[in-house]
């Protein structure tokens, strides 16, 4: 038996069964994150809403009212060279095997991705600890960030030190400022490395999450070399290590190897592998990660074991199995102490050379 379904129907059954299920897939044509879920809080002129469904809507604008990256709209006007759908870069991959992209530079324009992001105008937070004798590199970060980083958006610096007197003045630029948070010192690195783990969760829960839309953890003995602008964002957002991106085999990755870790990855699995350098996404996605990242770690503490990364190796394992909506190259953390290779056309935040046994807490060991 045939059932003739009028054109009218269909309009009205489809936004209810949209409204059901909650979501509809639509492609922009940028990132992972740009195949992105419709709901209630945004305008769709195309549906029409019931009485039902702006309920629906109010209730959902509420409970779900967190900043997201939306359509990717830009001002009319904008001067930009033509896109090709031929030439590009061709010495490096430019998207992972799960269609995220992978972002080098000659990969987007700085002109349209920075114009299309700062008209969402998200509130960006940049999580840095400063403890110890690692005060020494604020001055260099918070200045570099003031030429390089995001500039034109919404940033905050939140530090984390146990010397506050120790924060230098730095006059940053419009739309930014600085956080400082009080921190217990530690005997040894380690013990620095992991709480960031901890301080970050506790932190992001207490405050941040109340003045920031999205947030980076990023390493202070750090500097900005070039721009850093919104082709860095997205839902989560990963950067290659600079010392594995290139022909290493996943099986000599140095994953957590050790059964008995929560960081274990067994052999034969793994996509990249990430520094814990620089990582950044949605606010509530990092504090899922950050979080994570720490229990994780208080349940090896339990067991008598550190992963051989610290926190590191626990964002590795998680990175496998919760894949980042967009890759950052080796660009984005490339190191002092390293030559920079052909295909690292942009050196745009790196490590500086130091001596750790003078400015780790316990020699560098």
């Amino acid at each position: 038996m045939r059932h003739n379904i009028s054109r009218t129907h269909v309009l009205i059954i489809l936004p209810l069964l949209l409204t059901i299920l909650g979501a509809a897939y639509i492609y922009s044509g940028d990132t992972i994150s740009s195949f992105r879920f419709w709901g209630p809080c945004e305008d769709n002129p195309q549906l029409p809403l019931t009485d039902a469904m702006k309920d629906l809507k109010v209730k959902d604008c509420l409970e779900n009212g967190s900043w997201r990256i939306r359509d990717l709209k830009m001002q009319t006007g904008l001067h930009y060279a033509q896109p090709s759908t031929h030439k590009g870069r061709t010495d490096v991959n430019s998207v992972t095997n799960w269609n995220a992209p992978l972002v080098w530079d000659g990969t987007f324009d700085p002109v349209v991705t920075d114009a299309i992001y700062k008209k969402m105008d998200p509130r960006v937070a940049v999580v840095v600890f400063a403890v110890g004798k690692y005060t020494r590199f604020l001055k260099g970060f918070l200045e570099s960030g003031k030429k390089y980083f995001l500039v034109g958006f919404r940033v905050t610096y939140y530090i984390f030190t146990d010397n506050e007197q120790e924060v230098p003045k730095v006059e940053l630029g419009s739309g930014q400022k600085i956080s400082v948070i009080t921190v217990p010192s530690a005997k040894r690195w380690q013990e620095v490395v992991l709480g960031r783990m901890k301080w970050a969760t506790i932190t992001i829960d207490k405050q941040i999450r109340n003045e920031a839309d999205y947030l980076f953890m990023m390493d202070i003995d750090s500097v900005f070399y070039n721009p850093v602008g919104g082709e860095s964002l997205s839902q989560l957002s990963a950067v290659l290590h600079r010392g594995y991106y290139k022909n290493t085999n996943r099986d000599a990755f140095p994953y957590e190897r050790r059964p008995l870790s929560e960081a274990y990855i067994p052999a034969g699995e793994g996509d990249y592998y990430y520094t814990a350098a620089v990582w950044g996404g949605y606010l509530e996605e990092m504090y899922k990660l950050v979080k994570y990242c720490y229990m994780k770690s208080e349940e090896d503490k339990k067991n008598g074991i550190e992963a051989v990364w610290q926190e590191e190796s626990h964002l590795n394992k998680y990175l496998l199995y919760n894949k980042p909506t967009k890759v950052l190259s080796p660009e984005y953390l490339w190191s002092d102490y390293d030559a920079v290779p052909a295909d690292i056309r942009v050196k745009r935040i790196s490590q500086l050379v130091k001596d750790y046994k003078e400015v780790r807490p316990n020699g560098g060991h």
